[in-house]
């Protein structure tokens, strides 16, 4: 271990962030260390060169924030986490492998609590872009909710998914209204609670847009299939709407429909610093479907989801968002709310027994 808690060359601000990094890579504990260290409001206070030395650490230096490297000898990243949410419950970033395997891991990472990841750059030249992400994702993940991850759940996900068999899927009768769920930080582990629950006597299709870089989304939607009645997919060019189907906008493509109701995608300029955007998708539905779709707007970042749900609040459209209870960064469903967009603030576990309700209602207006 290193203790990096000595007063560093750059003048910190008078409460940084304090941070333990966790990566089985010296240089990488090296280079992150020193270049988040060069931001004023982030004070690296140690290093650990696996999970148990990370779990012997951190209630000696109790960091605010762990960045936490997903492959790791002796101890994983996926095992230290379970360990640091069950014992330590705080905020966790991991650093993430761009391989099929590694999004895997992330995926799940997210859905055992981590609050975000970041990828790890394909080579050191990169390293100082992927730096500055990182602490901008530190700074939020310190304001960020937390909670213990319970041991009976803790259990469970150390299964592996089971395959599950061909799901039935059937037209939309446009009588009933579309769903469009949007997040962002948070959104995996509000998708993974709230995606399952839907039953398969669902009659709405189901659209999702969640803030994730390319690579990963197939992963997400891959394991929510696992988990889920419905089938879920990440979207491709010239998907239907179906119903028992959910769609999940791919990582760095803007998702809408085409003039045959079907999913065409785009590389347009990012909305909200995001691409995909839950303003793009849930405008170009408003603007097919007019008052007949559901929104719901979850835990995330900023304020992306609010002009399309105010858009469709003012039509006489649905809107859920979640109660700040719930949310791990309480910033798209605050934005919805202070907008007055929202028809129902509910808690996470209550939300998808709202949209079965909403859809319920929907049919008698």
């Amino acid at each position: 271990m290193t203790n990096l808690a000595q007063t560093p060359a750059v003048q910190k601000s008078p409460n940084p962030v304090r941070v333990l990094v966790v990566d089985d890579s010296a240089f990488m504990r090296f280079a992150i260390s020193q270049q988040l260290n060069e931001d004023p409001e982030i004070q690296v206070i140690g290093t650990a060169s696996d999970g148990r030395e990370a779990l012997r650490l951190i209630p000696q230096l109790q960091p605010e924030v762990i960045t936490l490297d997903v492959e790791m000898p002796r101890l994983d990243g996926l095992s230290t986490l379970r360990e640091i949410m069950h014992d330590f419950p705080r905020p966790v970033i991991m650093f993430s492998s761009l391989t099929k395997e590694g999004a895997a891991e992330t995926i799940q990472a997210l859905m055992l609590g981590a609050i975000d990841f970041i990828a790890k750059p394909a080579n050191r030249l990169d390293i100082r872009g992927a730096m500055s992400e990182m602490a901008t994702k530190i700074k939020v993940a310190a304001k960020a909710r937390v909670k213990p991850f319970p041991a009976r759940q803790r259990a469970a996900e150390v299964r592996p998914p089971v395959s599950m068999p061909e799901k039935p899927v059937r037209p939309f009768d446009k009588t009933n209204p579309v769903i469009l769920i949007g997040c962002s930080t948070g959104g995996p582990g509000a998708l993974n609670e709230i995606v399952p629950a839907l039953p398969a006597s669902l009659s709405s299709p189901v659209m999702i847009v969640q803030h994730m870089p390319a690579g990963f989304t197939r992963s997400l939607a891959e394991r929510l299939n696992t988990i889920s009645v419905l089938k879920v997919k990440e979207a491709e060019p010239g998907d239907p709407l179906l119903v028992g189907q959910v769609l999940l906008a791919p990582g760095g493509f803007h998702m809408v429909l085409d003039e045959q109701e079907q999913v065409a995608l785009n590389q347009k300029p990012a909305v909200h610093g995001v691409r995909p955007a839950v303003d793009v998708t849930l405008t170009s539905l408003v603007q097919r479907y007019n008052r007949n779709v559901i929104a719901v707007i979850l835990t995330g970042m900023g304020s992306d989801g609010t002009h399309g749900a105010s858009l469709l609040h003012s039509l006489g459209g649905h809107v859920i968002a979640e109660h700040e209870s719930t949310c791990i960064v309480w910033g798209m469903p605050r934005s919805v709310q202070e907008a007055g967009a929202a028809s129902e603030i509910l808690p996470r576990h209550k939300i998808a027994r709202a949209i079965e309700r909403a859809i319920r209602d929907s049919q008698h207006n």
